[in-house]
């Protein structure tokens, strides 16, 4: 099969992946209004319920059938034995995990409804074949398809959400369109994926590999949901839950720029580890280090100057409390986005997952014991704290056991440019920050100027990371004319 180009696929991914966080965030100012932070809150709370079942469904199936599809993905023969065999799985645990939950569900006397309702995110889960085409690295089909749902979505909330009381019609709406945009990547499968013979089936064969990337899973989820959970659980307040619900949400968008690389990179790491290219990965690697640090550093510092402009106009009056969590998740960005590329990129496609497991389980202890400390404290601010601590852990703990192999002092090597630019940049904001009032105009303004200055210091700097995708964009222009 024709070797597909990285960039474009980060360029597919990172659009979709922004566009699924972008969509809540183009309808926060709305719904903010509309539904208030305690209906915010709610929403929030219940979604963290029902995301443990999702989770049990999908167990490490997709990060394991992406990986899996990767080294097969010139083999007709085998990647179809591998589809079916990892979808077989997949349609098993999501009917178990949605029998429970149905009971669960039933017995629920408050909020029983909007658990009913999000059945709909198990739905998604059973139907879900997006791992097949990450594996493929197709990112072009998936991202075009669930992009159409996901403006659907868009449409649909600000038809039929108008009222607090419409919250049911809101919840709706999450799982319903997730669901079809599964459903649709359905039809592309014949061009990939022949049928296959019942006794060529052995679906239950990996499970110990499967649990083995679900292990991680579950301990990711300590600090992604469990988060609003224990919010909920300790404070007794849906305002706070709304609070971390509007900066997590901002933070997660401007995340996933940094993290949608990853995706792209694990089937072909897979690949080149499947052919023994080892020096070619440890390349990739070091390029994955160097993106974080270019990227990462300006939305991160960029994110805590503006915050405070930001927040009054785009979520309204009673949202005070969301600047300093904004400011505080942003340093998630940088966090997550080295310890991606260490964990996802790396240890998974390698097939060192035990060691990706041990580093994640340190960080969700780390993240539980601190929550149940900093949220009694300080509420939702303490469980921002905690999230932060805890991918800090995990980022520097993997550094550790890779030393090796990716020695620490050259990843923090590859970001020096970056930092010097961006600390540039603080100094030239902090002024105009502190003269500007809140609006659409002058957040915009604080965005154009960190932006022109962080650049123009790595022009200065002549960073060739810069220069280099500058002389790539220049070329193809040229040619192009």
């Amino acid at each position: 099969m024709q070797r597909k180009n990285v960039k474009l696929n980060y360029i597919y991914n990172v659009s979709y992946q922004i566009l699924l966080l972008a969509a809540p965030l183009l309808t926060a100012p709305y719904l903010s209004r509309v539904l208030e932070p305690d209906g915010v809150g709610t929403a929030s709370y219940v979604e963290s319920i029902v995301a443990y079942f999702t989770l049990f469904a999908t167990m490490g199936i997709s990060t394991y059938g992406q990986r899996e599809i990767s080294y097969v993905q010139d083999d007709t023969e085998k990647r179809s034995q591998v589809f079916w065999n990892t979808k077989v799985l997949g349609f098993c645990t999501s009917a178990v995990a949605a029998a429970v939950y149905v009971a669960f569900a039933a017995l629920k006397q408050e909020l029983s409804t909007l658990y009913l309702i999000l059945s709909l995110n198990l739905a998604a889960v059973f139907f879900d074949i997006t791992w097949f085409f990450q594996g493929m690295e197709e990112f072009g089909k998936t991202v075009t398809r669930n992009a159409a749902f996901k403006l659907l979505q868009l449409a649909y909330i600000f038809l039929f959400v108008k009222t607090k009381e419409d919250l049911p019609l809101y919840v709706m709406g999450l799982g319903l369109f997730t669901t079809l945009g599964n459903l649709s990547l359905w039809a592309y499968l014949p061009r990939y994926v022949r049928r296959v013979k019942l006794s060529e089936l052995h679906p239950f064969r990996d499970v110990k590999v499967v649990w083995s990337l679900f292990i991680p899973t579950i301990a990711v989820q300590i600090y992604t949901v469990l988060d609003k959970t224990m919010i909920g659980m300790i404070t007794g307040s849906s305002f706070e839950n709304g609070y971390y619900e509007q900066a997590i949400k901002i933070s997660k968008m401007l995340m996933s720029v940094v993290t949608a690389l990853g995706t792209v990179m694990v089937p072909r790491v897979g690949s080149l580890f499947g052919k023994g290219e080892a020096f070619e990965v440890r390349r990739l690697m070091y390029r994955s280090y160097r993106f974080v640090w270019f990227l990462g550093i300006p939305l991160c510092f960029g994110v805590i100057m503006a915050a405070g402009n930001f927040v009054p106009w785009f979520f309204g009056p009673g949202y005070e409390k969301v600047i300093p969590l904004l400011q505080i998740l942003s340093l998630l960005i940088l966090a997550i986005g080295i310890n991606n590329v260490t964990g996802v990129q790396y240890f998974i496609p390698t097939k060192r997952q035990n060691l990706f497991t041990l580093t994640v389980i340190i960080g969700a202890c780390t993240n539980f014991v601190l929550n149940m400390i900093l949220i009694r404290w300080i509420q939702s601010a303490g469980a921002a704290i905690a999230s932060v601590a805890a991918e800090t852990v995990i980022a520097v703990v993997q550094l550790v056991i890779v030393r090796k192999e990716l020695p620490p002092g050259k990843v923090l090597s590859e970001g020096v440019h970056y930092f010097i630019a961006g600390a540039v940049m603080v100094l030239v904001l902090l002024p105009l920050c502190r003269r500007l009032s809140p609006s659409v105009l002058h957040t915009a303004m604080i965005v154009a100027c960190g932006a022109a200055t962080y650049f123009l210091t790595l022009l200065v700097e002549r960073d060739e990371f810069l220069l280099a995708n500058v002389r790539g964009v220049l070329k193809k222009l040229h040619i192009s004319r």
